[in-house]
């Protein structure tokens, strides 16, 4: 049985996530359960639309040393069927929305499910972050 579509894959903010994911080395768009979803070849990075009430949104998956950070920042939650351990949401229709985040939380995203082949080719495109910091 095939999903309903939850969010319109052409809206301008999920072709803005579209864009900082498809850059990011082998990184591939599958659509899943309704829902655009961003994978380093396999392994999922980005799943855009936390909830069908929160459309505008993604989920990522965290670093665990920042993870208790973010679940403190107002800006994060917990998405359903997701491990809060590991994975948090961030809306990304908020008047205010400050596109650096979304930007540095989908390349930690990414580097926590990358192969060291994919790493490696990350790193050779940031070599800023090439000790696995997004941070300027």
């Amino acid at each position: 049985m095939e999903h309903p579509r939850v969010v319109d894959p052409a809206h301008p903010l999920i072709e803005r996530v579209r864009r900082i994911c498809i850059a990011l080395p082998e990184a591939v768009e599958v659509e899943a359960w309704g829902r655009p979803t961003f994978r380093a070849a396999k392994p999922i990075f980005v799943h855009v639309a936390a909830t069908p009430d929160n459309p505008f949104s993604i989920i990522v998956k965290t670093d665990p040393e920042e993870h208790l950070a973010l679940m403190q920042d107002g800006r994060f939650f917990g998405a359903p069927y997701y491990d809060r351990s590991r994975w948090l949401a961030v809306a990304l229709d908020a008047p205010d929305t400050d596109w650096d985040l979304p930007t540095e939380v989908i390349e930690t995203s990414y580097r926590q499910v990358a192969n060291r082949r994919q790493l490696a080719a990350l790193d050779a495109l940031r070599p800023d972050h090439a000790d696995g910091s997004t941070e300027s």
